[in-house]
């Protein structure tokens, strides 16, 4: 997360492309394939990367809630 790229939103690999575009692009159906084709510079690895951040994420914001 860099604070002055894309609202410091998580990146991946420096880039500008955020784990939400990708978990985005998912939900509305695109397929990993397809994001690789449209986004070559994103590897399988990272998409799964994304995948294990937000369940991460969500998984620790869960846990902190049930905690409260």
């Amino acid at each position: 997360m860099e604070p002055d790229k894309r609202g410091g939103k998580p990146c991946i690999r420096r880039m500008v492309i955020t784990v939400y575009d990708v978990q985005s692009w998912l939900a509305s159906g695109m397929s990993i394939t397809e994001i690789i084709d449209d986004f070559p510079e994103l590897t399988e690895t990272d998409i799964r990367a994304c995948l294990e951040f937000v369940a991460d994420r969500d998984h620790r914001l869960v846990a902190s809630v049930s905690a409260a």
